[in-house]
């Protein structure tokens, strides 16, 4: 089947078909898309003639480019075709819809479809989501050309290619590639929120669903409480359970704060045990306090361990925290030093930990005012601050990347309220 050159869908609209003879049986009204390995490619052409439309089979396609496209058959031969939401066509289904470029790590609009030859078939090689393709879709590319040449410029070509893209209508997930999926996973966190934010609703979730747990319980901190929700509710209670159990604790206590009381205890009924009481006990913490923005994962051991032992069970034990600065030292259930990293690797192995631990120790009570710790975690340098009741047992800790969504807040912050 003769595909020459690059070829644009805007190009092929309202183009005639042409029957063996050279009469014309109709013209392009649309393309009918299937799955292909590793490209989607068109199954079918959608005919117009007399407002009634026709289906010309990809393989009953004889000569297919921009100067002519024909057919094998008769018009006598072409089935009628009544519109389908089954089909995926390219004008009505992808023009215009919002894809994420997973190479750009942005949501951009598909505004034309490029389409390449590939073993006799015709196949998705890339979307234009420049204003050339635009000016291709109104008809006056050439002439804005000409006119930028007076100038002395020449108009930017924006062609993404399909494997780089990551649809977002649901429908179009049918014909993505795995790969785009796997790229958007590697975005940070940050960045995948921003580009859900920026989607309908039905698109996020279906974004969000595509992407590797762990990611998405990353990703879901970062979005504004009132979109957090709504994907939250939008998943079935497997899907969000997991999502929920991957979360630090404090963050799932900040997500748990979002949703109405109902459905939060579901979730938290539906978790394990041991992390659900982790998140209940921060729920239960006044706003604005330490222990409403601690976290109750952190490294403690005791002090008679030496520092090699230490150094083997953190190797274990780190992957499972989400923040380690500082391991802490616990006697009777009661904090009683601290050691850095720094510490942990310049002295001999078989030191104790307590004789390089820091016994001075700089904390907080769960009740004190969160510009009062970050008060204290300016003035010493400290990268997180340990958080004690009144008997001395360490409760959490808050981080610095804690004290800087105080004075930095992301949309995503909100004050957290018992369930």
């Amino acid at each position: 089947m003769p595909l020459f050159g690059e070829v644009f869908v805007s190009e092929l609209i309202k183009m005639p078909v042409l029957d063996p003879m050279g009469e014309e049986i109709g013209a392009v009204k649309d393309f009918i898309v299937i799955k292909g390995e590793p490209l989607p490619r068109l199954s079918a052409i959608i005919l117009e003639k007399k407002k009634k439309r026709y289906l010309l089979e990809w393989n009953n396609v004889g000569i297919f480019n921009k100067r002519i496209i024909s057919s094998n058959i008769y018009a006598s031969k072409l089935e009628q075709y009544e519109p389908s939401d089954d089909d995926l066509l390219i004008a009505r289904d992808i023009f215009d819809k919002q894809i994420v470029d997973a190479n750009g790590a942005k949501v951009v609009r598909v505004n034309d479809v490029k389409l390449e030859g590939q073993n006799a078939h015709a196949c998705l090689v890339a979307v234009d989501v420049g204003v050339r393709g635009i000016l291709r879709r109104i008809g006056v590319e050439r002439k804005s050309e000409n006119l930028y040449r007076v100038f002395g410029k020449a108009i930017p070509h924006n062609l993404i290619r399909w494997g780089y893209i990551q649809p977002l209508e649901p429908r179009l997930t049918t014909i993505s590639l795995i790969v785009p999926r796997q790229m958007i996973s590697a975005l940070h966190p940050a960045d995948i929120a921003d580009i859900i934010s920026k989607v309908p609703h039905e698109q996020g979730v279906a974004l969000f669903k595509g992407l590797d747990p762990n990611v998405a319980a990353e990703s879901l901190h970062e979005l504004e409480p009132n979109v957090k929700r709504a994907i939250i509710e939008s998943l079935d209670k497997e899907l969000a359970t997991d999502v929920v159990e991957r979360m630090p604790p404090d963050e799932a206590a900040d997500l748990l704060s979002d949703l109405e009381s109902d459905k939060a205890m579901e979730l938290l009924g539906s978790i394990e045990k041991d992390e659900a009481e982790d998140i209940q006990e921060l729920l239960a913490h006044e706003e604005d306090t330490a222990g409403g923005i601690m976290t109750n994962e952190f490294i403690a051991y005791p002090p008679e361990l030496t520092v090699q032992e230490a150094i083997e069970r953190l190797r274990k034990d780190a992957p499972g925290v989400e923040t380690v600065y500082y391991i802490y030292i616990i006697k009777d259930e009661k904090l009683i030093g601290v050691a850095s990293l720094k510490d942990l690797l310049l002295p001999s192995p078989n030191i104790p930990l307590s004789e390089i631990m820091e016994t001075k120790l700089k904390t907080v009570s769960p009740d004190t005012n969160e510009k009062a710790v970050a008060e204290l975690i300016s003035k010493y340098n400290l990268l997180a601050i340990p958080v004690i009741d009144a008997e001395g047992a360490l409760l959490g800790i808050v981080t610095i990347d804690d004290i800087i969504d105080i004075f930095l807040p992301p949309a995503s912050r909100k004050k957290r309220r018992g369930v």
